[in-house]
């Protein structure tokens, strides 16, 4: 079994709250793009957000690798972005174990605020199709490592 460090250094054990999904079934890149947008903001701001992308109210810029994406009237600001639901969902699963893990320490959750939101390139399953004439098609599954780190705001 691995061991999994996180990216982020130098920070207050008694007013911050870390929590990660390691090996989750999602595209490293729309978990990249919800983070990115949530982090920053206040706990139940994000957690609210989250929701609405669930529902597809609300959207996610995409701001690398857009090219062939598609503009969207409903985006303000960005030119093109989505409803990643299912990177969402993980990510929300996360916010709530982080906002737990704060809880039992004692911390504040009404003055909570996002300060570490990444995103990592996880394990590649490796699948195989299989096709005509004995050859196969390779059917890769990336996933994601997302750690998150909550701080107390004063």
């Amino acid at each position: 079994m691995p061991t999994y460090g996180y990216s982020i250094i130098g920070i207050d054990p008694d007013r911050t709250a870390i929590a990660s999904g390691r090996n989750i079934r999602v595209s490293p890149k729309q978990c990249r793009e919800v983070c990115n947008e949530i982090k920053g903001m206040m706990l139940d701001k994000a957690i609210n957000l989250l929701e609405q992308v669930i529902e597809e109210k609300a959207w996610i810029p995409y701001r690398r690798h857009k090219k062939k994406r598609g503009h969207h009237p409903g985006m303000k600001k960005w030119p093109s972005g989505g409803h990643p639901v299912k990177a969402s969902e993980h990510i929300l699963g996360i916010l709530r174990n982080a906002e737990a893990n704060a809880d039992t320490k004692g911390l504040d959750i009404d003055r909570l605020r996002i300060i570490h939101a990444a995103t990592q390139r996880g394990r590649t399953y490796k699948k195989y199709i299989e096709r005509a004439f004995g050859r196969s098609t390779p059917y890769f599954e990336n996933t994601s490592h997302v750690e998150i780190v909550l701080e107390e705001v004063n």
